[in-house]
């Protein structure tokens, strides 16, 4: 997962402070690397930046090399590692990694890119390696997240993962404590005045569930995630055919296969078809027979990151 969000905070608080910086992207990589191309860096000019390519290995001479760029004001490609001028620079992968470095030009163009990824649009940064113009489309659909064509240079996004959990008890809390140490935002739906209480400074929303019918805040997005915690399984069955009829990549529930085979048959009862059903996962998790909260929630993030890149990893 790519969550390019923080490096569009960090070059619209350094343009709030009115200083020079640059993007960075990776445009290409030789070999094996730490990470795809399509990820990003951002540097100001007082030398602080946000980002990462590797672990520590190249990201002082990236600062020092963007620094230079601010300079010179051109942008700049770059190779580290394999066959790179930098014969002082090695990635323990032994692969390469393709550099460009843009100077921010256009300050305008960050807050209309940072709306983008907070509205959660797919979008295309257009980056040209002989002139500072960025540009920012609608994405469309590509099967690789950076293409070349000449000097010019497109890179695709897509929104991060995001969680909506609907439940009670403690994997509810330690699910959302878990996903935002990781960086993913969680949204949380619960009929537990202690849940909410518990999460609310840690989720992007909370709401508490009066009733078990479908709320207009589970309204999940094509890149969401819909997790399923109760125990108390008369609160799920309209929330669950709600979350079955919309776009979420990811439906899933905890609990037994004897308590998912009863689900099932309720989800039929209220007009649910086989084949909407055939998309829950449960019981939810990569790890079998979870009981304890904390291992329970490692256990959905990682099953759920797992199928988000399954479902919208590009080919590299």
């Amino acid at each position: 997962m790519n969550n390019i969000l923080p490096i569009f905070d960090f070059l619209q608080v350094k343009a709030a402070a009115n200083q020079k910086t640059v993007l960075i992207t990776l445009i290409a990589v030789t070999g094996a690397s730490t990470r795809n191309p399509g990820a990003h860096m951002a540097v100001a000019e007082d030398g602080s930046s946000t980002g990462s390519f590797s672990g520590g290995c190249v990201e002082a001479a990236v600062v020092a090399e963007a620094l230079d760029v601010i300079n010179a004001g051109k942008p700049r490609e770059i190779r580290f590692g394999s066959d790179s001028p930098y014969l002082d620079i090695r990635l323990p992968c032994g692969g390469g990694i393709d550099l460009l470095f843009t100077p921010i030009a256009d300050r305008t163009i960050v807050p209309d890119i940072f709306g983008r990824i907070e509205r959660r649009e797919p979008l295309t940064l257009i980056l040209d390696s002989e002139n500072a113009d960025i540009r920012c489309e609608a994405e469309s659909a590509h099967r690789t997240s950076v293409e070349r064509s000449g000097s010019q240079i497109l890179v695709h996004h897509l929104p991060a993962a995001k969680l909506n959990i609907l439940g009670h008890g403690p994997s509810v809390e330690s699910l959302v404590r878990l996903s935002n140490s990781y960086g993913i935002d969680c949204a949380v739906l619960s009929p537990d005045p202690g849940v909410i209480d518990a999460v609310e400074a840690l989720a992007t929303t909370t709401d508490l569930l009066k009733t078990p019918q479908a709320k207009t805040l589970l309204d999940p997005d094509p890149w969401t995630a819909c997790i399923f915690y109760f125990h108390d399984h008369d609160w799920e069955a309209h929330l669950m055919k709600q979350a079955l009829s919309s776009p979420a990549f990811f439906v899933g529930a905890m609990g037994s296969r004897k308590t998912h085979t009863l689900r099932l048959q309720y989800l039929a009862d209220i007009g649910v078809s086989a084949e909407q059903s055939s998309q829950m996962v449960a019981p939810i998790g990569l790890i079998p027979s979870t009981r304890d909260p904390a291992t329970l929630a490692l256990s959905t993030l990682a099953q759920v990151v797992e199928s988000y890149h399954r479902h919208f990893g590009f080919k590299t």
